[in-house]
């Protein structure tokens, strides 16, 4: 299933990819409106809003809730919440906001689950005049939205730098959290691998996590996947407008993020949870790779289980998105 997916994409997105680069040249030929210094985004809004459809058909609606004075935090949340489906919240990590990251996941999920999407702050609609930049910070304001939300109980899945929130989310707030789901994540790492495992990579972390231009873009994207680079054929002016629209909002305090994901704040001893906790990596990670998975599973001990996705790099939520949800369903509803 997930092979043949694959193949469509990749045909979808080589057709996809000329369109753009006709229509664009059919739009260089024009004057632009004495308004604009450039053409205004065309393409990516347009996939913002199809993505956002495909939210809305998984039965879910935004809403933006003020947490106080000076937080506010955006959520995908159940348009019609259904009280035999037990809770689950998708956490996202960096490389746009949650709709972006979590497209494969909410139609499948959603039969199963009452979701409740969130944009971590500076991401998305999501936003603080605070100066907290910790992940503590972050999953605070996440369960204080979902206690506006009338949330009292859920599970948890987090993606990468949302594993470091989700994780703090579970040891802060245990009589919330019942069950905890990271995929690839580097909580644990100690400051010695992340220096390693940055030299290997051999790009400042700031630069790969907020692209600038569509370069640093694809070194990202060929960073985090295996299989295939969703935009292989997608031209320039297409890969600009993602990385204006979507990556360079809030750039200075998305910088802030990542320094303080850096710091030594980080390397702390991190508790045991509580929680029964599924970890699920790809075996060709190549941002925090299968190591640092059975060094947290260890870390967690017999409350955690790794199950490792084979052919598979950093972004199993997009590679093999079937494999991940089935994970998901399985763990938190039991089945076998």
């Amino acid at each position: 299933m997930e092979t043949l997916r694959l193949c469509i994409h990749n045909l979808l997105s080589f057709h996809l990819s000329v369109i753009i680069t006709l229509f664009q040249w059919l739009l260089s030929g024009l004057p632009l409106l004495p308004t604009f210094k450039r053409p205004f985004p065309l393409f990516v809004p347009f996939i913002d809003a199809y993505i956002s459809l495909l939210f809305r058909f998984s039965n879910l609606s935004p809403c933006t809730l003020d947490l106080d004075h000076h937080t506010t935090i955006h959520f995908w949340a159940p348009s019609h919440r259904r009280f035999n489906k037990p809770n689950l919240v998708l956490i996202h990590g960096y490389g746009g906001d949650a709709k972006w990251q979590f497209m494969y996941q909410v139609k499948s999920l959603a039969k199963s689950f009452n979701l409740y999407v969130p944009d971590l702050i500076f991401f998305g609609k999501s936003y603080t005049t605070r100066k907290e930049r910790s992940e503590e910070f972050q999953a605070k304001c996440v369960v204080e939205g979902l206690k506006g939300l009338g949330v009292t109980s859920c599970s948890m899945f987090a993606i990468s730098y949302g594993g470091f929130v989700g994780y703090r989310m579970a040891e802060m707030y245990p009589e919330m959290v019942e069950k905890v789901v990271i995929l690839s994540s580097g909580v644990g790492c100690t400051k010695e691998q992340k220096e390693q495992q940055l030299n290997k990579i051999g790009r400042d972390p700031v630069e790969l996590l907020i692209p600038a231009k569509p370069e640093d873009l694809h070194v990202l994207v060929n960073l985090s996947i295996y299989k295939y680079n969703p935009f292989r054929w997608a031209p320039d002016y297409f890969l600009q407008e993602f990385i204006d629209m979507i990556s360079r909002t809030y750039l200075k305090e998305k910088q802030e993020l990542v320094h303080h994901l850096l710091s030594d704040h980080t390397d702390c001893k991190w508790p045991l949870l509580n929680q029964e906790t599924l970890l699920i990596w790809g075996d060709k990670d190549r941002v925090f790779p299968l190591m640092f998975g059975h060094q947290l599973q260890r870390h967690l001990g017999p409350r955690a289980k790794l199950e490792i996705i084979k052919n598979t790099g950093h972004a199993a939520n997009i590679e093999s998105p079937d494999s991940v949800n089935a994970l998901i369903k399985a763990f938190i509803l039991q089945q076998s």
